[in-house]
């Protein structure tokens, strides 16, 4: 491999300080935190370690003849920030793949859709769901925990003068790509595009205009809208006010959905705990201790059920709700949800008060008046930390809390609907080509949904630009092969092994539907964006693999 000219150590060095300096503390909680566990947890994780060697050995082999040349002098090779950041990530998921397996992934629920019943109920046009239990630690639910240290030393990494060879050519990822597209186990149409992420030029298109049921990669134009229009350090408050002359207590709902009664949150989510604990404080201090409980659901409007009907992978859309309106300790996947999540958040938050001495009546619902006096609040991490979780973990309940996020800013309702239409229009705003998208909600569960694989590798794109640092966690966001999220299983065998730890994407899937859009790395050290989505599918396990395999070899991929 002919090596480009290449900066000397001393200039690189500046970067891996800065690198060191960002990772060493979050290295240090990661590793007190799993700790306690890897004794217990060593003779599971001893044969995924195993395996995972041997996935990973190549790419780090890869990234290891890039950055050594022939003279023997350590040097770092010409990238751009967005291929630098890239290349940065595989190398700390290799780093750190020890620490990933032993704490378990995130979430290997899989991609939650409609529910089994429901798709039976319609005679095979339903949803499906991955049939996983989940496997995400109540106290530890953040995403994508290596790439995210990594990234964020290379931040400020802009202004520099690095390159990396050319592109892939159309032709040659055209004699890649068609091939595996064929594949008769993806059904009868396709949609398919891979996009150059530092100069957003497209390389490859198949149907790429072609607006096709995009299910769960819906969530990564969500993210990109929410993101743009509230900013990725907005927070989402819980809060608990006073009606004057009247003890009327309102439990406000503000539309957090990761707000937790569980005892250790270990994300830094919110916590109704603590909102009583601070709410039963300031009533003592006004000499209360018992007040008439209320809670005011009235920030949203609309329906509260998606058109799917009940089921397991999504309560009905509340402002106000705890742990997702579970009603067992499950903390991903489906599960069984409350029908009425917001007063079953009061009822709680009253047995929380009557524990700190407050005596309260059973909550109804209400609404705050402009004359309410603030007693306590609590907020929601910021909404990178959200996306983040919503696209590793590909949550529904986020999905449809940060639709109606991005439509409260836009002046919308703050329905399925209003949300719809605030998503769209966020998007055009930001230039992006609509196509023929349709949006029906935040999470891609509804079948009417539409995306284009052109534009799913717009919005990856600009979430790499630059100038548009905000938009970030939706690329970090991104479930890794083998690693973390609804891929923590896959590419595990066959010809898509290969793309372990170096694919990072956004899974979908409905009953005949099979989506995957996402980043490689390729081989010269290009960051490029994928979208493949795929329709008519008879065998969901099939058309995955067959996904996994066009991806994996567009990262083998040097296609000039």
């Amino acid at each position: 491999m002919v090596v480009p000219e290449l900066r000397p150590w001393r200039a690189a060095r500046p970067h891996v300080v800065r690198i060191a300096r960002a990772v060493r503390p979050r290295l240090t909680r990661t590793a007190g935190a799993v700790k306690p566990r890897l004794a217990r947890l060593t003779g599971v994780v001893k044969p995924g370690l195993a395996r995972l060697t041997g996935s990973v050995k190549p790419h780090v082999t890869r990234v290891a003849h890039v950055v050594r040349p022939r003279s023997g002098r350590l040097t770092a090779p010409k990238l751009t920030t967005p291929q630098l950041t890239a290349v940065a990530a595989t190398v700390g998921l290799a780093l750190t793949a020890g620490v990933v397996t032993a704490a378990g992934p995130w979430d290997s629920s899989g991609q939650r859709t409609a529910e089994r019943e429901w798709a039976a109920s319609r005679g095979g046009e339903g949803g499906a769901d991955h049939g996983r239990d989940s496997r995400t630690s109540a106290t530890a639910p953040r995403p994508a925990p290596s790439a995210a240290s990594v990234l964020a030393g290379l931040g400020g990494a802009t202004g520099t003068d690095v390159t990396t060879k050319s592109a892939p050519t159309e032709k040659a990822l055209a004699d890649v790509l068609d091939p595996l597209l064929k594949d008769g186990s993806l059904g009868t149409r396709r949609s398919a595009a891979v996009v150059d992420v530092a100069t957003g030029r497209r390389l490859y298109g198949k149907g790429v205009d072609e607006a096709l049921t995009p299910a769960s990669t819906t969530k990564i134009a969500t993210a990109v809208a929410v993101l743009s229009a509230a900013g990725a350090d907005h927070r989402i408050s819980t809060r608990a006010v006073l009606e004057p002359d009247t003890k009327e207590l309102v439990l406000v709902g503000g539309g957090d959905p990761t707000l937790t009664v569980r005892k250790e949150d270990g994300g830094g989510w919110a916590s109704l705990r603590t909102l009583a604990d601070r709410t039963a404080a300031a009533l003592k201090k006004r000499g209360m201790t018992r007040v008439t409980l209320s809670y005011d659901v009235s920030l949203y409007a609309g329906p509260v059920l998606h058109p799917i009907g009940e089921n397991q992978n999504l309560a009905p859309v509340s402002p106000l709700m705890v742990d997702e309106g579970r009603v067992d300790d499950s903390a991903g996947g489906p599960a069984t949800r409350s029908k009425e999540p917001a007063a079953d958040a009061a009822r709680t938050f009253g047995e929380l008060l009557r524990a700190k001495g407050i005596r309260t009546t059973a909550p109804g619902p209400s609404k705050a008046t402009g004359r309410s006096q603030a007693l306590a609040a609590v907020e929601s991490p910021p909404l990178s930390a959200l996306v983040e979780r919503m696209l590793t973990n590909s949550d529904n309940d986020i999905a449809e809390a940060l639709a109606r996020q991005t439509a409260l800013v836009g002046g919308e309702q703050a329905s399925f609907e209003g949300g719809s239409r605030a998503i769209a229009a966020q998007l055009k705003k930001l230039g992006l080509p609509p196509g023929g998208a349709e949006f029906h909600d935040g999470s891609g569960l509804n079948r009417e949904d539409r995306l284009t694989a052109g534009l799913l590798t717009a919005l990856l794109a600009k979430a790499g630009d630059p100038a548009h640092a905000e938009l970030r966690p939706v690329l970090t966001g991104l479930p890794v092969a083998g690693f973390t999220g609804t891929l923590s299983d896959r590419y595990e065998g066959g010809a898509e092994r290969s793309g372990t730890g170096v694919v990072r994407a956004k899974t979908g899937s409905l009953t005949g539907v099979n989506t995957l859009a996402g980043t490689v790395v390729d081989t010269d050290g290009r960051l490029l964006a994928f979208a493949f989505l795929t329709y008519e599918s008879m065998d969901q396990d099939t058309a995955r693999a067959a996904l996994d395999r066009t991806a994996a070899a567009l990262a083998e991929c040097g296609c000039r």
